[in-house]
């Protein structure tokens, strides 16, 4: 595979090598998200014991990206970095393979979590440094939604007819791809000046920032339901693995719609009000897959609005920090998005929905997730009140 490069003023985008290491890496997230707790579940875990693990791989992701961010911003250089972690995710991740008690996962995952976490904020600093302002970004993540889906599709296709255990021995693989690919992604030119390359601390007193990392969180802890139990949901009511996974695919390529349209979506909208929208859609979202999961019908539709409480959300979130934190704090701005919204909201997301499940079941669990974004909308709405052409340069 060659490395095509999208060209540009600043200098060419490694535009295949980011998107091989993007597809394997959302590969990855194909098979955990969906199938994981599927895995813990036949291992006869309960619902608090899952939802605790899965919140260990949050507070794995609250420590560490800020500690690897600010390390690649002092160093100027993110992919050895990256590179690291990617192998250490890998073999901390095959610790499952030889130990598959409750302990033993949850030190797998905190291993694996702790340097997967590190991943994802550097490869949005490398990718976002690589454009130098173009637009571009959405096309590559693209390319992650679409690892997504083939893996969603084969593990689901694999599991009717193999063992839970592949779902442990397919992530390991695909572990695997994802560090090999990390090695063909080159390093970014380091930036010699920016918007953002004043103090840190004066970045984080801005209200409008302060506001769309808390709204973040509330977002990331409103999916935290989704993310941790859907899958379960589903086949509690009777869905066959297959369809689960096929339900996750609408979400994403319902995802990949959005990222593929999000030059001219974000041309036209401004950021807030792109955020204030995917919040709202949210808040309406949760509440109908909790009370409405038998009807097919319903949940196909509501299955494709991932595009926008995820994707528009993630996309609008990313291009807010990469303004606000351009230049030299590039990796710690997305860090810092990554530990409090995808870190402390998937805390709360998964901590909620692990004691609620057994106690109120699905319905009111999915409503709790609801009222997380609306409470999220609210931070937002009172927080970011500056016109978005003052805010967002």
């Amino acid at each position: 595979m060659t490395d095509k490069s999208l060209s540009g003023g600043a200098g060419r985008v490694p535009f295949a090598s980011l998107s091989a290491y993007y597809f394997f890496y959302y590969a990855f997230i194909g098979i955990f998200l969906p199938y994981f707790t599927l895995y813990l579940q036949s291992r006869g875990f309960s619902s608090a014991r899952i939802g605790l693990l899965l919140a260990l791989m949050q507070w794995m992701r609250l420590i560490a990206p800020n500690m690897w961010g600010w390390l690649a911003d002092r160093l100027g250089r993110r992919m050895p970095i990256l590179r690291l972690a990617a192998a250490i995710s890998l073999a901390g991740f095959a610790i499952i393979l030889l130990d598959d008690s409750f302990a033993g996962i949850a030190i797998a995952i905190a291993i694996m979590g702790f340097f997967w976490t590190a991943q994802s904020p550097l490869a949005e600093a490398t990718t976002f440094s690589h454009l130098a302002g173009r637009h571009g970004y959405g096309v590559v993540r693209a390319w992650g939604s679409f690892g997504f889906i083939v893996a969603v599709l084969a593990m689901g296709w694999w599991l009717a007819q193999a063992g839970i255990e592949w779902v442990i021995y397919g992530g390991t693989g695909i572990l695997a791809a994802v560090a090999l690919s990390a090695l063909l992604v080159p390093e970014a030119p380091r930036a010699q000046h920016a918007a953002g390359a004043g103090s840190l601390l004066v970045l984080l007193r801005r209200r409008e920032i302060l506001a769309l990392l808390a709204s973040c969180m509330f977002m990331t802890a409103a999916h935290g339901a989704l993310s941790v139990f859907y899958s379960i949901h589903l086949v509690d009511v009777g869905y066959s693995k297959g369809t689960v996974g096929l339900l996750w695919t609408l979400g994403v390529l319902a995802e990949i719609l959005v990222f593929i349209r999000a030059p001219s979506i974000m041309a036209r909208f401004a950021l807030r009000g792109l955020l204030v929208f995917a919040l709202i859609v949210a808040c309406v979202r949760f509440v109908l897959i909790g009370w409405a999961v038998g009807w097919i019908w319903l949940i196909v539709p509501l299955q494709l609005l991932h595009g926008i409480t995820f994707g528009l959300n993630h996309i609008a979130a990313v291009s807010a920090i990469s303004r606000w934190f351009g230049g030299i704090h590039q990796a710690q701005g997305q860090a810092l998005y990554g530990s409090i919204s995808a870190g402390a909201g998937g805390i709360i997301g998964s901590v909620i929905s692990g004691c609620l499940w057994d106690w109120l079941g699905a319905g009111w669990t999915f409503t709790t997730a609801s009222a997380l974004a609306l409470a999220g909308l609210l931070v937002l709405v009172t927080g970011w009140r500056k016109a978005p052409e003052q805010a967002e340069t």
